[in-house]
């Protein structure tokens, strides 16, 4: 008998499509994607050797159900020099990706029915792992002309009773969106203590103006969620960890030995090399996701959709389509099977993200020219 929680899950559109798209493909279609957000590169040759060392030296039985003290280490130093904050390697916790970890702090954070206030729209996996620990989404409408940004006072409208934490992305999935200091701070001022902030910083380094903030350089009141499959593309690795506040640590660690005993550990130490030794490769990735933005960003204005604020951070582009649909997953599933070309419904971030549609642009320059080719063929035949 299929569990009543398992059934109330809502379809994860963007699978949906990508699996959609394979099976065209395995008919001989020629897809284009832009609706997975994963990064295209190969995982930087330092990780890799790194792994492979780690193997061939015997590194692989379990490690400390918080993860190897050197990664930890290594963590807590990144987030010191890149962020002049001090994070204790006590306080975090390594998971085996940042679902996982953020399956943790939602567990040990929230009773059954306690809630969490998302932005709608938001990450459409948010508030599935919330409900499935027993949480309750609290939701807040976030709008365009702000770039799908918080309103502060909107915040705290919603705070008190059951309210236990705020969950801020930025960069921001689905929308790019890079939350500015002053945003952060702002942010940070209106939850106070009432609250728990958890931010989601897993597209941190993947900025291409200004720089990103994180949540700890505002308050020590928050968890950090934060991984390696983005910035080092290393999304088959599934690795990701917690900062937490001490309080919560060793909650944290019980939960992760009953359910996930510990992380890789030849994955760990291929963690290290990619923290400390792969800014090269890491800069260039970087610079070509903006080389990437800049070609897309004009091309879908061209064809009729909407960008209010521009995107600054992650690779993808929340564009609203409102001119051609109201039904984003069945104009996508027309987009792929009319022009070949696979887009994420913005249905899938929540009823605020109906009417948009997000566009990856974690794909080559030349794949990114020839899907938008053939959108705009397929928008102008459709009229």
């Amino acid at each position: 008998m299929i569990s009543e929680r398992s059934s109330r899950l809502p379809p994860f559109y963007v699978m949906e499509i990508l699996e959609k798209a394979h099976e065209l493909e395995l008919e001989g279609a020629d897809i284009v994607h832009m609706e997975v957000g994963e990064p295209d590169f190969d995982t930087p040759a330092p990780v890799k050797e790194a792994a492979f060392r780690a193997i061939t030296e015997g590194m692989t039985s379990y490690t400390h159900s918080l993860g190897i003290p050197r990664l930890r280490r290594a963590i807590a130093d990144h987030y010191g020099e890149r962020y002049g904050v001090e994070v204790s390697p006590d306080n975090i916790v390594v998971t085996t990706g940042t679902s996982p970890a953020m399956m943790l702090v939602f567990a040990a954070l929230l009773n059954p029915g306690e809630e969490l206030i998302l932005s709608n729209p938001s990450y459409a996996c948010y508030p599935n792992i919330l409900e499935f620990v027993g949480g309750v989404p609290r939701y807040v409408d976030v709008f365009e002309e702000d770039g799908f940004k918080y309103r502060p006072e909107g915040v705290a409208g919603h705070l008190g009773g059951p309210v236990k934490g705020v969950m801020v992305n930025s960069p921001s999935n689905p929308t790019g969106i890079v939350l500015s200091g002053d945003d952060m701070s702002e942010l940070v001022e209106a939850v106070g203590d009432r609250a728990w902030l958890i931010s989601d910083e897993i597209y941190h380094g993947l900025v291409y103006e200004g720089r990103e903030h994180s949540v700890l350089e505002y308050t020590d009141h928050a968890f950090v969620l934060n991984g390696f499959s983005k910035l080092y593309a290393m999304t088959g690795w599934r690795l990701g960890y917690i900062i937490s506040p001490p309080e919560f640590v060793r909650a944290l660690q019980k939960i992760q030995q009953n359910i996930l005993i510990c992380a890789n550990s030849f994955v760990q130490w291929a963690a290290v090399a990619a923290l400390e030794e792969t800014a090269e490769h890491t800069a260039e990735m970087v610079r070509l996701y903006d080389e990437r933005r800049r070609f897309m960003l004009p091309r879908l204005r061209e064809m009729g959709f909407g960008v209010a604020v521009e995107p600054t951070g992650a690779f993808y582009i929340f564009a609203n389509a409102k001119s051609f649909t109201e039904d984003s997953y069945g104009f996508c599933l027309d987009v792929l099977a009319g022009a070949g070309v696979a887009i994420t419904p913005g249905i899938d971030f929540g009823s605020g993200g109906e009417g948009y549609v997000r566009f990856s642009y974690a794909n080559s320059l030349e794949n990114l020219k020839e899907g938008a080719d053939r959108l705009e063929r397929y928008l102008k035949e459709r009229v």
